[in-house]
């Protein structure tokens, strides 16, 4: 996407799937597989909560380690499908210039 250009709406998704499932170092027999199974919308909304609870201070260590690894599946699967929606939009830029 080129610079200074609009972004696309929240609530465009590129026509692929993400193909990697994220993955956080110590996630413990898999907690977070379900972030695979997230819209992009959904992931983002989870991750804004999640970023906000830390923030707040409030949490034990064992539950602050628990958010902030869900954080990163979450983060990592956004990232996902922001290269997929970029990857789209470069094949449909190259189609149409060529």
């Amino acid at each position: 996407m080129a610079k200074g250009a609009d972004k696309p709406t929240a609530d465009v998704e590129p026509d692929v799937e993400p193909d990697v499932e994220p993955t956080v170092e110590g996630d413990v027999e898999g907690a977070n597989a379900d972030v695979a199974e997230l819209t992009y919308e959904q992931a983002r909304d989870e991750l804004i909560d999640v970023v906000a609870q830390l923030e707040g201070g409030q949490l034990g260590l064992e539950e602050s380690m628990r958010l902030w690894q869900r954080g990163e599946a979450l983060a990592a699967h956004c990232s996902t499908w922001l290269d997929g929606a970029e990857a789209a939009l470069t094949r449909d830029d190259d189609a149409q210039q060529g």
